[in-house]
């Protein structure tokens, strides 16, 4: 395992040399302009209450000065304590209204902030799985899911405590601080100008330490959802980790991606965790050095300039001024020191939604498609008109221009015609593919892993779009039909079996949402799953979890065939659907499936020469071409590839 340096005099040095990396700001501007469409009202009304809190707990300071005054002068002009209480005790009521209606502000305060946060976590959310329905599959292909999920959690974890506390503090802080600014300015320039200097200190400390950080958290952030994206592929394929004794190598390679973490987390943190002391321990010093030079301007009688200098002339320095002015003077430099420590939550949060908008703003699948399929009636004249509900017949619903309306009955007719394509420009991936199903037939796809098979029906569904040549569905360009209506026309069964968690039934109705019982029941008999899930403890209502972790391969794909099945699509695609099943189990699945295929135009994807064999015609591709087309018999009488493919099975068997 690679040792850390962190601690070294290279690990410090490179702490104080961040990657320069420019933190956008524009992302807080975004955030706050989102916060304000959100919340028109309760946003303004807590920045009220805020900017109240602030105001009521500066005002104090003026109060402080003339009830300092008023016991200096009781004092040294031995007044008795009921002629001076007079003076004292309303100055000092007042006071204590100023921090009970504080009080009641800050509880409002707390509580709308409260619910401003959490609700709008909760509309980010929303937002980003909303956005993610919208986004192509090319993006979950070259996307860790890991590092998506993190996107949910992390990400947008940090922006509650930039709403909840952060947000709040910079517009208290800042209130307090020009409030302070102007009376301190009001009552001494001399004094004030001293702690300008060290507030200048503060504020390039601040730009120093906070800037480094600010850049490590960045890495930090993104660091975090690289660890979780890697953690979540090492759970999701333990079984392989194991089988192949590969423990130490992916321990390895955690420790890699933790260790940056590490060090990533410890230069953040250190700068950050450095600003907080060094600027309250420059506070402390701008405290005494005030307390010195107005204690020296008292006993030498300076006079001291200041906006009410204006009003009242020159006049010296007094112990209320003194008092009031080291008050406003911990206040003033506590509400710096607070700014300062809610970087870490701003440059934290700001990472945060750099990656969140990155997803949100992420290219969504394009649809320019305006045909959609609808439940169609057909009349005993040919004449095609729209049902209300399933007829068992679909139609095509075709708009034009000029506001009329046509439809045309879904026949099951795919035809691609010198199809190119390539998921990367550059390295093409099917050449010059034509490919021609009638309605009703069933078209097999033969070939090496690698050779195309499964891209041209992800080019059918638009999971992809095709780089040349064109795909038409019963005639119509499928760039023209609605992407939902067209995959709705489709009935599909993938290699890799996605159940969610729910019970079976609940699983094999995600095929179609308002499907009855009795339909999915008669879709698990036509694919062959009806008889295992009877013996499941809880047979159709058997909760499923982990990708129907407690189920073998075999029977979460007959279950996957049954969701296809329940959809009653009017083309299928069969990608391997049959590739876990054993050959009894795929015999007893076949006579459903060729039930189920009936009158539909399928398209299969095998290995198992057998599954094919029946196929009206079976096309044979490698890398990307096809080489030989025709159906079973024919493909053996020329001897080809798929002659020699056969043959080695038939030996095999």
């Amino acid at each position: 395992m690679k040792k850390s340096n962190v601690s070294s005099k290279s690990g410090f040095s490179s702490m104080m040399r961040p990657p320069k990396r420019k933190l956008n700001m524009g992302m807080l501007k975004r955030l706050i302009k989102m916060l304000f469409e959100y919340y028109p009202v309760l946003l303004p009304v807590s920045i009220v209450c805020i900017i109240f809190c602030a105001v009521t707990s500066a005002i104090p300071a003026i109060f402080l000065k003339e009830v300092t005054n008023a016991i200096t002068y009781a004092w040294e002009n031995s007044v008795a304590w009921e002629e001076a209480k007079n003076d004292i005790i309303p100055k000092v009521c007042v006071l204590i209204g100023f921090y009970a209606v504080s009080i009641v502000a800050i509880t409002l305060e707390t509580q709308l902030m409260a619910g401003i946060t959490q609700s709008f976590l909760s509309k980010m959310r929303k937002a980003l799985f909303a956005k993610m329905q919208n986004l192509p599959i090319k993006y979950f292909d070259t996307n860790k899911h890991g590092d998506i999920m993190s996107r949910y959690t992390n990400d947008i974890d940090t922006l509650r405590q930039l709403v909840g506390q952060s947000l709040p503090t910079l517009i208290r802080a800042s209130v307090i601080v020009v409030s302070v600014f102007f009376i301190m300015l009001y009552y001494s320039l001399y004094l004030t100008l001293i702690l300008l200097l060290g507030v200048v200190l503060m504020i390039t400390v601040t730009k120093f330490f906070g800037g480094n950080s600010a850049r490590f958290f960045i890495a930090l952030q993104k660091t975090v959802g690289k660890q979780e994206g890697f953690v979540q592929e090492m759970m999701s394929g333990q079984k392989v980790v194991k089988v192949f004794c590969h423990e130490d190598a992916s321990q390895k390679d955690f420790d890699a991606i933790n260790n940056e973490l590490f060090e990533n987390g410890y230069r953040a943190n250190a700068c950050a965790n450095m600003l907080g002391p060094i600027i309250m321990n420059i506070g402390n010093i701008l405290y005494v050095i005030l307390a010195m030079v107005g204690s020296l301007f008292l006993v030498l009688q300076i006079p001291n300039p200041g906006i009410q200098s204006l009003f009242a002339g020159l006049v010296a320095i007094d112990a209320g001024i003194i008092v009031s002015f080291l008050s406003m003077a911990k206040q003033f430099t506590g509400n710096i020191n607070q700014v300062s420590q809610q970087i870490n939550s701003i440059v934290m949060a700001m990472a945060g939604a750099q990656r969140v908008f990155t997803l949100m703003d992420a290219e969504p699948e394009v649809d320019d498609g305006y045909v959609t399929l609808v439940d169609a009636e057909i009349l005993p004249d040919g004449t095609i008109r729209e049902a209300d509900h399933h007829t068992g017949e679909w139609a095509w619903k075709h708009p034009h221009g000029d506001g009329t309306v046509t439809y045309q009955q879904l026949r099951g007719d795919v035809r691609m015609t010198e199809v190119d394509f390539a998921y990367e420009e550059g390295k093409p991936v099917l050449h010059d593919v034509s490919v021609f199903a009638e309605p009703g037939q069933k078209v097999a796809f033969v070939g090496a892993t690698g050779a195309g098979k499964t891209t041209i029906t992800n080019l059918i569904n638009r999971f992809y779009d095709i780089a040349d040549g064109k795909i038409r569905y019963d005639g119509i360009n499928i760039n023209k039909i609605k992407k939902s209506d067209l995959r709705r026309s489709l009935g599909i069964v993938l290699q890799d079996t996605n159940l969610f968690t729910g019970t079976v039934l609940d699983n094999i109705r995600y095929g179609k949402l308002d499907a009855t019982d009795e339909e999915c029941m008669e879709a698990a008999k036509l694919s062959g799953a009806h008889d295992f899930i009877t013996r499941l403890p809880e047979g159709y209502n058997t909760e499923l979890t982990n990708n129907g972790a407690n189920l073998s391969q075999g029977q979460r794909q007959l279950i996957a065939i049954a969701r296809a099945a329940v959809a009653d699509p009017p083309v299928m695609i069969l990608d391997e659907a049959t590739s876990s099943i054993d050959t009894r189990t795929e015999a007893i699945v076949q006579k459903g499936m060729d039930a189920l295929m009936k009158g539909r135009t399928v398209f299969v994807i095998a290995h198992r020469l057998s599954t094919v064999r029946n196929s009206d015609v079976i096309m044979v591709l490698d890398h990307g071409r096809i080489i030989e087309r025709g159906n079973h018999e024919k493909l053996i009488a020329e001897r080809g590839q798929y002659y020699q493919l056969y043959k080695g099975v038939f030996e095999l068997e």
